[in-house]
């Protein structure tokens, strides 16, 4: 969301919300939702937020942030969080992912996965390697979601390589740059046990202008 600040400059994260409530979305994951420097303050409001009817997971790293190293996950309220954890990972900038098991409306389990991986092609593979092996480590299996910024332009090497040995890698089309989209850095993976029912871009005016990227969204079916 590029700490709320559009493509014509302006700082107006509510309009990140306003696209949000257009897609209708149940499970959102944000990347650089918080300011960069200083306290590392989250962009949007909890009165924000709960205008638009979203509860944010929070990880307490930090008091006036509300994710991860700008990662910030929302979800609908009729949603219960049953467990939530922060994944540091290998990197020289800031980057970091976030993960919570989550329990929706009609009781099924899942377990998101946000993240925003590194420029650096090698650090992206091991940051890849990282998220795999928390996931894996966890005592229960879950139906797995795992979406974000991957910073990844190749499809068939990389991070993505990493990733498609174990998940598959929704199409949802390029999403940067919001005004002229020619490269697909944002991502929406599932577990083989999901099925992508459909998956896209949001292009809409507003879009274009609320952020440097385009949000992707995808439509999981239950488990198969």
């Amino acid at each position: 969301m590029h700490k709320g600040i559009g493509t014509d400059r302006q700082a107006m994260p509510e309009r990140i919300l306003q696209v949000l409530a257009g897609i209708d979305a149940d499970i959102v994951t944000l990347q650089e939702a918080d300011q960069r420097f200083g306290k590392r303050a989250a962009v949007l409001s909890r009165t924000l937020l709960d205008r638009f009817g979203w509860a944010p997971v929070t990880f307490g790293a930090r008091p006036a942030s509300m994710g991860w190293h700008g990662n910030l996950m929302l979800l609908r309220k009729d949603m219960t969080v049953v467990d939530q954890t922060a994944i540091p990972l290998p990197s020289l900038e800031p980057r970091g992912a976030i993960m919570a098991d989550v329990r929706t409306r009609h009781g099924q389990q899942l377990r998101i996965v946000g993240m925003h991986l590194d420029l650096s092609g090698l650090r992206r593979t091991r940051q890849a390697q990282a998220i795999i092996a928390q996931i894996t480590s966890r005592p229960q299996p879950l139906p797995t979601i795992l979406m974000g910024d991957l910073n990844e332009w190749s499809a068939t090497t990389g991070c993505l390589h990493e990733f498609a040995r174990h998940y598959r890698i929704a199409e949802t089309g390029p999403s940067f740059h919001a005004r002229r989209p020619v490269a697909r850095l944002d991502r929406i993976m599932v577990s083989r046990d999901l099925k992508i029912a459909a998956c896209g871009v949001e292009t809409g005016k507003l879009a274009k202008v609320a952020s440097d990227h385009l949000p992707i969204w995808a439509r999981i079916e239950g488990v198969r």
